[in-house]
């Protein structure tokens, strides 16, 4: 079947409508907050051979791409001749999808009559996995909770009633976390049902002649967009809090006319804790970063991958053997766009942006309702500044990069016996620049209850600030506080009745001289909260005073030293 431009738009846009369908499927039947309000998801179709064609709007990297592999793996495990229409096959193998017990892979064949045209997958985080409270705490991923083989989750429309049993078990969220699985099969439904459709509709017979221009364009693209870089090896470290000790991501990105390596030779060997990362999960934040950097308006599909050679040394932090821990594993993983950009600012500084607030602060918080003494289970993420760009300042409170949404306060305090006292932007807490880092946000949390309570804070960059880029300062670093001090990240944390718990996550690195900063910027940021009058005077060299009505602003000169705090009246 040869398509012409014209036919081949259609086609595609109707695809991607279709894979849009099947998100929304999953988001308005799912239980749990985390794919309901976070989006920590993925969603897509795929050929008959098994290669991811497109994906629907959102979806985390850490998903997205792991979920493609992971299709290849189910596959092999029931090669098709082996399925049945109404089958449903499902594995949380963390080294087989996206890096922990708590993502689930669900994959599902589109039969037309006896013949298999395609499959959709999905991939989402589970409310609870078992085991311990998620957290980094874990020495091996047998305390992490329970591991799904490859298996079949629905044989010819019929639930595993064995499975679902094993897993209810398991788990301490159980009308959540197989509401989840079902929502998950439901929405595979229903994208081959449109997909069907789709296929009636425009009369084809299969879909992989369709794919194979998707594909070989994609790749055809990024290709292009890698040939236009100069050839050369570009190098960056940065360096995450680890567990018990910092752990250095270093990487070498090296371009060989439409080709590039990145290799992550250097980096920090495995940990003894749960932040290890899956050669999987490595992969998948690695290739979205150069899609990102080099053709983002690429499909994000096989052939956006293929160009991409990603390698890390095995028993690294970022290629862990069985059976290290690696429950937190985004607390590393989410660090290598950052590195990656590093490196390539060397190449093409004008096309990366500056260091982010990088992983999502995600916590997991239990509490007891007063009314009912039951126990509550919240997932919850918290989200800082992403770095500034060539041109723009950057995202205030943006999940860049794993693309997750924060839950609203008023689900929160619905959800669970908790209160939110404070939820607002950090002021200062962007990099300063010509362009200012984006800001982080400070909430503070209470429960209703009077018993004691737990949190597991998976929080990073509480040590190693986001960096600026071309003269651009660091972003704030994040804090973790109980009761107003410090307290160790990545724990599981019983705390007494009245305990209030603060989480500022960090805000996003400055790009450019701050000094180069438009003085009317400066002065909006400064009525905005963004900034403070203080640091418009220290780090921008921009000295206002409030009188009246009248905002009187000075650009001072070079040669300024800082003397005695700005005068403000009212």
């Amino acid at each position: 079947m040869k398509l012409d431009p014209i036919q081949l738009e259609v086609l595609w846009n109707r695809l991607l409508s279709v894979a849009n369908e099947q998100q929304t499927t999953l988001i308005r039947t799912a239980f749990s907050t985390i794919v309901r309000e976070s989006l920590d998801l993925a969603c897509g179709v795929f050929d008959t051979r098994g290669n991811m064609i497109g994906q629907s709007l959102t979806g985390t990297p850490g998903h997205i791409n792991p979920m493609a592999t992971g299709a290849i793996h189910l596959l092999n495990a029931y090669p098709p001749e082996t399925l049945r229409p109404g089958d449903v096959l499902v594995t949380n193998d963390p080294w087989m999808t996206a890096g922990q017990v708590n993502d689930f892979t669900v994959l599902s064949p589109v039969f037309r009559g006896e013949t298999i045209v395609g499959y959709f997958s999905n991939c989402c985080h589970a409310p609870d996995i078992g085991g311990r409270i998620l957290s980094a705490e874990a020495h091996e991923v047998f305390e992490e909770g329970l591991q799904v083989p490859i298996t079949k989750l629905f044989c010819e429309g019929q639930p595993n009633e064995e499975l679902f049993k094993i897993i209810r078990a398991n788990v301490r969220t159980p009308d959540e976390t197989i509401g989840d699985l079902y929502a998950q099969a439901a929405s595979n439904a229903v994208g081959a049902r449109s997909l069907l459709q789709m296929m009636d509709e425009f009369q084809l017979e299969t879909i992989d002649p369709l794919a194979d221009e998707i594909i070989s364009r994609s790749e055809r693209a990024m290709r292009d967009g890698i040939r236009a870089l100069p050839n050369g090896t570009y190098e960056h470290e940065l360096w995450s809090d680890g567990f018990e000790e910092p752990l250095c991501i270093k990487v070498a990105v090296t371009v060989r006319d439409e080709d590039i390596d990145i290799d992550f030779t250097g980096s920090s060997p495995q940990s003894h804790r749960g932040i290890n990362v899956v050669l999987n999960y490595t992969k998948g934040y690695a290739s979205f970063a150069m899609k990102a950097a080099i053709s983002p308006e690429v499909p994000h599909n096989e052939g956006a991958f293929r160009p991409v050679h990603i390698t890390a040394p095995e028993g690294s932090i970022l290629n862990c053997r069985r059976p290290a821990a690696v429950a937190s594993r985004h607390l590393v993983g989410h660090f290598l766009p950052s590195a990656i950009f590093g490196a390539l600012a060397k190449a093409i500084p004008d096309r990366v942006v500056a260091g982010s607030a990088d992983p999502i602060w995600m916590s997991i918080w239990r509490a007891q309702w007063p009314q009912t003494q039951k126990q509550s289970n919240l997932t919850l993420f918290m989200l800082g500044g992403m770095g500034a760009r060539q041109t723009k300042d950057g995202l205030n409170t943006t999940g860049f990069p794993s693309g997750v949404g924060g839950v609203p306060t008023e689900v929160v305090e619905t959800q669970a016996p908790l209160i939110q006292n404070c939820r607002a932007l950090k002021t200062d807490s962007g990099g300063p620049g010509q362009f200012r880092g984006g800001l982080g946000q400070t909430i503070s949390i209470e429960q209703r209850g009077d018993t004691d309570w737990s949190v597991s804070g998976m929080v990073d960059r509480t040590k190693f600030a986001p960096h600026g880029l071309a003269g651009g300062e660091p972003g704030a670093m994040g804090e973790f506080l109980l009761d107003g001090q410090p307290v160790p990240p990545k724990t599981i944390m019983w705390m007494k009745p009245d305990a209030v718990v603060t989480m500022n996550p960090p805000g996003g690195g400055g790009m450019g001289d701050p000094h180069q900063r438009d003085p009317q910027s400066v002065l909006n940021d400064v009525i905005n909260g963004y900034v403070s009058i203080e640091q418009a005077k220290t780090a921008y060299h921009v000295d206002i005073q409030f009188n009246g009505e009248e905002n009187e602003l000075v650009r001072l000169p070079e040669e300024f030293e800082l003397g005695a705090r700005s005068e403000v009246r009212e």
